[in-house]
């Protein structure tokens, strides 16, 4: 049988803080993978295939507000489902 569940396009930046104007919550129905130079990255907080960077997790560092502290790191960025 076929799976014709169509799954929705990926955006060219996503985040996922729900608070977070690029958050698409359809987009997180599926698992979504993140390749960075070449490598699959499993922490990425945020990215922009366009701008080609990705936000990542500081260590144990928060904010004021309890969030984690993010760096920012520049390269090659391709999204992907994960099936």
């Amino acid at each position: 049988m076929n799976d014709t569940t169509q799954l929705p396009p990926l955006p060219d930046r996503l985040s996922i803080d729900p608070k977070s104007p690029h958050h698409d919550a359809e987009v997180f129905k599926h698992p979504v993978g993140i390749r960075f130079n070449g490598k699959d990255r499993t922490d990425v907080e945020e990215y922009c295939m366009s701008e080609g960077w990705i936000k990542v997790a500081a260590g144990k560092v928060l904010d004021r507000k309890g969030r984690p502290m993010l760096i920012k790191l520049k390269g090659t960025v391709e999204a992907y489902y994960a099936v």
